[in-house]
């Protein structure tokens, strides 16, 4: 259903741009797709299609805020330093979504399926969260791994899967802001990779086979002025 709704909502999105030129063509009306601060939806877009296919996380929702204040900046008439309130915005998107999962969390029986090395502590029903904000943060899983959600907001993330044990299809939802994210996975599992790019990509490398019955890592990633690394 998310699917269907993000290729309505790109689908829309061609729609306006080519009747906006069609009746510019014909006299209709003006249109020029090179408005003043254009170049933000190279980050709302990309934003938008992510919260729509993946939720709010962290990662898109702090880039829609920023591509959003951004445009505002071409409009608004108000001295106010927008590019200085990025990192404020930053800050607090990552508070709400801590606020909001706190209180979502009292209603969750918690299971300790995930046992980071080094580190004590129950995760909720076999999906952790891994951040690193303007820093570094490395995570290696020697349990059961059933998905993760990781953020990398100006800092590095390393998620060390290779002696996981992952007997089930799993999902791992990923956003990079100015930031980098290796993945590290056990040999032999598939992985299937469905990015939203905004000057950014995902590599998957020294990947040459998998097994015919392995189970798929299904990867859901927005990466913005960064990347992932699938090794």
């Amino acid at each position: 259903m998310r699917k269907k709704l993000s290729n309505i909502f790109l689908g829309l999105v061609f729609l306006v741009i080519g009747i906006g030129y069609a009746g510019d063509a014909v006299n209709l009306w003006d249109f020029s797709l090179f408005f003043r601060g254009w170049w933000t939806l190279i980050i709302i877009i990309p934003c938008l299609v992510s919260i729509i296919n993946n939720g709010i996380n962290v990662g898109s929702f702090t880039g829609l805020i920023i591509g959003l204040m951004l445009l505002a900046a071409h409009y608004v008439n108000i001295r106010i330093n927008f590019w200085g309130l990025i990192i404020p915005v930053i800050f607090i998107a990552i508070g709400l979504k801590i606020i909001f999962q706190s209180f979502q969390r009292k209603t969750i029986n918690v299971e300790p399926t995930i046992h980071v090395e080094g580190q004590a502590g129950n995760y909720g029903p076999g999906r952790a969260e891994y951040s690193a904000i303007f820093s570094g943060n490395s995570i290696k899983v020697t349990d059961r791994f059933t998905g993760a959600d990781l953020n990398a907001i100006f800092g590095g993330l390393t998620l060390d899967l290779r002696d996981a044990v992952i007997d089930s299809n799993v999902e791992i939802t990923a956003t990079t802001v100015f930031g980098g994210i290796d993945i590290y996975v056990p040999s032999g599992v598939q992985i299937k990779v469905n990015n939203v790019p905004v000057f950014g990509g995902v590599s998957i490398k020294n990947r040459h086979s998998y097994d015919s019955g392995a189970y798929t890592i299904y990867l859901n990633s927005t990466t913005m002025f960064g990347g992932i690394d699938i090794k």
